[in-house]
């Protein structure tokens, strides 16, 4: 399945317009994981923990988006926004977009 933030994809044509579909994606912080994570903000190098937990959630948040469109008869989504968030120490990624058909 083709996923895209355009809102076209050069080369095909959009024959059917699904509906808007969104994945999301909350994953708790780990205590051990923010320690090392201050330590290594405060020495100025990446944090790998969050890093590494960013990428699993946009992840899920995008597989999640397929399988909803997949569900309503899409075989693409465009126009994708992701969003990210941080609620009450946990990580919310949001990703939403339009379910088309395209041929």
């Amino acid at each position: 399945m083709i996923v895209t933030t355009t809102p076209a994809i050069e080369g095909r044509r959009i024959t059917a317009y699904k509906s808007i579909v969104v994945g999301e994606a909350i994953l708790g912080a780990n205590v051990f994981r923010d320690i090392f994570a201050g330590i290594t903000d405060i020495i100025g190098g990446r944090s790998g923990a969050y890093e590494a937990s960013l990428q699993e959630a946009r992840e899920t948040a995008l597989r999640e988006l397929e399988e909803r469109a997949a569900a309503i008869g899409g075989t693409a989504v465009v126009g994708v926004d992701l969003d990210y968030e941080v609620i009450n120490n946990m990580l919310m990624v949001s990703a939403s977009g339009t379910a088309v058909v395209i041929d």
